[in-house]
């Protein structure tokens, strides 16, 4: 499991962003055409097909949500507050405000802020339960003002989990639906007489649920299209191979495409890291899970410096970064690509999962070359500012009818010319 850099295994966890599973593309795309042209009939007969719903009505209430947070475990209670209250202090932060400048006498530009009207935040449902996932897809769109969400749910049986619910209350969810799948994300992206037609859609979930996003987007936006968890750990001979084989399993335990990496220059700290996660791997009840996990997208790779480790690191651009180094804050710098930085050995990747307040819908697949963590400005909608005065028009004129001249725009030109004054 000790490589280096230029071994075959580091290509096959450089590739894992590459490939979409297209195999599903008819059935996705017969679903979102069937809810286009029929609606909420499509919509229920499918809720019944796959998620074995038995009600007649799909939608869930502030009441039931209520009911739930009332009823919810109160040391659990605390921690989902506590959780929004730092979510919802760090994404305040990111607030934009519209802002104008005078260009020079009588002419103003700028640009205005105004956030979405309605936004779909989709919940996974099946055995996993993720409160986190609610609160973390729905603050940062109440804190930009979104003026309404809709949270849509499997629920098997008929029934979301009341965890669930909970966080929706403690969240600040609008309106509740216990559809998922396909199904659900297309009601959302062209609506239905039950479901409203909104401007974006957040939330991870399964194949069918990625492939609809992706085929929806345009009709609606999208926040990503998220791939399997995956982890980086840099360290050098300070770091206690205890916890870095602890952070890798945690994320080898979402998922057998998850990765989990660690980058050292130390051999013996390699070492010793190879054999605390055969040592921890035996503990863990998603056992099967983490191991198919390490076997093929985990590694410790060896490299001759941290410079070395930093190339590697932006290379493989991880959804989360740890710098478990003497100096985390120096290295910091020279990190390019990361969906979320950890600085130090007491900052372990669950921190940003659940409590710290930084958003845990990070770019995965190496997308963090390009792609940012989900934040308030993914909620909102920049508009430009224009005003002219007649001075100013008159002193531009020539030139933007010379631009427009050659682009053999004429009709651009004339809209300009028609208010040249007349000498």
């Amino acid at each position: 499991m000790i490589i280096k850099r230029n071994d075959e295994k580091l290509k096959r966890i450089l590739g894992r962003g590459e490939s979409f599973d297209e195999q599903y593309l008819d059935t996705v795309l017969g679903i979102i055409n069937r809810i286009r042209k029929e609606g909420d009939a499509a919509l229920l007969e499918l809720t019944k097909k796959f998620d074995r719903f038995e009600g007649s009505s799909i939608e869930i209430t502030r009441k039931e949500m209520e009911k739930a947070y009332k009823a919810l475990d109160p040391k659990l209670k605390k921690a989902l507050e506590k959780a929004r209250d730092n979510i919802v202090s760090f994404h305040e932060k990111q607030l934009e405000k519209t802002w104008i400048y005078e260009k020079s006498e009588g002419t103003f530009l700028g640009q205005k802020i105004t956030p979405l009207e309605k936004v779909g935040v989709y919940v996974p449902g099946g055995k996993a339960v993720y409160p986190s996932s609610v609160l973390m897809n729905t603050l940062p769109a109440k804190v930009a003002g979104v003026g309404e969400i809709i949270m849509t749910t499997p629920a098997t049986g008929g029934e979301v989990n009341p965890v669930v619910l909970a966080a929706a209350y403690i969240a600040g969810v609008d309106r509740g639906f216990k559809v998922g799948g396909a199904q659900a994300v297309a009601a959302l992206a062209y609506g239905t007489a039950t479901v409203p037609k909104v401007d974006k859609i957040v939330g991870p979930g399964n194949i069918y649920v990625a492939l609809a996003k992706k085929l929806v987007f345009g009709q609606v936006d999208i926040d990503m299209i998220a791939g399997p968890s995956e982890i980086l750990i840099i360290a050098d001979k300070s770091a206690k191979a205890k916890y870095i084989a602890a952070d890798m399993l945690s994320q080898a335990e979402h998922d057998e495409l998850a990765s989990s990496v660690a980058v050292t220059d130390n051999k013996k700290l390699a070492e010793k890291i190879e054999e605390e996660l055969r040592k921890q791997l035996e503990e863990l009840p998603k056992k099967e899970i983490a191991k198919k996990s390490i076997d093929s997208y985990g590694a410790v790779i060896l490299v001759k410096d941290m410079d070395e480790a930093c190339e590697v690191a932006n290379e493989i651009a991880p959804e989360h970064l740890e710098l478990y180094v003497e100096n985390p804050m120096e290295m910091m710098l020279k990190i390019k690509n990361a969906g979320a930085i950890f600085l130090g050995e007491n900052t372990p990747e669950p921190v940003g999962d659940y409590i710290a307040g930084p958003n845990h819908v990070l770019p995965t697949g190496g997308t963090a070359r390009f792609f940012s963590p989900l934040g308030v400005y993914d909620f909102i909608k920049r508009s430009s500012i224009l005003y002219y005065s007649k001075k100013q028009l008159a002193e531009d004129m020539e030139d933007i009818i010379t631009l427009a001249e050659h682009e053999e725009l004429i009709a651009h030109r004339n809209s300009a010319a028609v208010r040249k004054k007349k000498k």
